[in-house]
């Protein structure tokens, strides 16, 4: 095995976990986004299955990314990890018991003809729809604002707030972005998945959707740019050395968090495919062609995550209480020996996890319709 740099390892693993929360927002952007517009595309109960149908073959495989990009985190950013588990315990918690409804809802939902049943477990899928995205909406909107974390000299770390202090106006604005672009994903999926009136609710979800996105992600740019300090890394900082975060000088409010656009051009490629993807979901969208406006909702949702990524680098968990403590790409990762053999192990299951996913799409595709739900009404949710 070919062992690659400490500083090129550390580097390709911030790509990596940034592809993997990507294929998490795409996949799972479509799960949680049908699921959060499902009580009100459906009016009928058949109309509801359409919906549901036309995700349920893939979400539980759709998750795989969420797991994937939590491992990802662990073993190669563990300080990360660490701290931010223990510091957002309760945000995480209310996230994982509300995925925890959605196993159950897809297996129990149509197992029974009461309209009183099915109509619980439907608002049972819409709240692991919106919640999930809204926790980490509001947890990237924190990051921009730093988190109130500090190390003692055992390298212990140790909050200074609580649960509520992560409401901050920007970061809720951040939670409902990230809920609109789960709803823009969701209703160009739909689209694409369903006929008739299900088609139609959804293209005007579509429409809404695509809309609000340009105008959050807007405000959140102004915003950024207007009322809230940047980081900098000032000095004493060396990106090939063992990690130690609290090892260098950061500075606040000397620069914005748009300045790597200034130093790295090329990055003003993020927000251009955040605006334009939107952009082009809600035109294709407009015209009916679904498909085209699924493609522009995924462009928008990788522009807009790379957005975040390009504007934070290279912090990846910046601290409001010690700067100098703030975590980077560069000083909280694993060792080299942990790098390299998640280097190469990745290489050879994300390609096989990626071929997997896309063949069974192919198996499974086509359109649910009222039509297909009543002829299999016994074996499809």
């Amino acid at each position: 095995m070919e062992f690659l740099s400490y500083e090129y390892l550390r580097f390709v693993w911030w790509l990596l976990i940034g592809i993997l929360w990507i294929g998490f927002a795409i996949t799972e952007g479509f799960d949680m986004g049908v699921a959060m517009i499902l009580p009100f595309v459906g009016k009928t109960d058949e109309e509801r299955r359409v919906a549901i149908n036309a995700v349920a073959p893939h979400w539980d495989g759709n998750q795989v990314w969420l797991i994937l990009a939590a491992g990802a985190l662990f073993a190669a950013w563990p300080t990360l990890y660490a701290t931010a588990f223990s510091g957002m315990y309760l945000a995480l918690l209310i996230l994982l018991f509300s995925l925890f409804l959605r196993p159950v809802a897809f297996d129990y939902r149509s197992k029974l003809p009461s309209q009183k049943w099915r109509n619980f477990w439907d608002w049972a899928l819409f709240v692991p729809g919106v919640i999930p995205p809204l926790i980490f909406g509001v947890g990237m909107g924190n990051l921009f604002l730093g988190i109130d974390f500090q190390y003692d000299d055992y390298m212990r770390s140790s909050f200074g707030s609580g649960f509520f202090s992560l409401l901050h106006p920007f970061a809720v604005v951040s939670g409902l972005l990230a809920i609109v672009m789960f709803m823009m994903q969701g209703a160009s999926y739909l689209m694409v998945r369903s006929d008739a009136e299900v088609h139609q609710r959804a293209r005007r979800f579509l429409n809404f959707a695509s809309l609000a996105v340009i105008a959050l992600f807007a405000i959140e740019g102004l915003w950024l740019w207007l009322g809230i300090d940047g980081y900098a890394i000032t000095g004493n900082f060396d990106i090939s050395a063992v990690s130690n975060p609290t090892n260098k000088t950061v500075s606040v409010g000397e620069v914005t968090w748009l300045q790597n656009y200034t130093k790295y051009p090329l990055s003003i490629i993020a927000p251009v495919l955040g605006f334009g993807g939107a952009l082009m979901a809600f035109v294709f969208g407009r015209a009916d062609k679904a498909a085209m406006a699924f493609l522009g909702s995924c462009l928008s949702l990788v522009g807009i995550i790379l957005t975040a990524g390009f504007s934070l680098f290279p912090f990846i968990f910046p601290s409001s209480a010690n700067p100098n403590h703030s975590l980077t790409m560069w000083d909280a990762t694993s060792s080299p020996i942990t790098l390299n053999v998640m280097f190469w192990a990745s290489m050879l299951f994300v390609p096989l996890i990626l071929a997997y996913t896309l063949w069974c799409y192919k198996v499974m595709w086509g359109k649910q319709t009222v039509e297909s739900i009543r002829k299999n009404s016994h074996s499809l949710y």
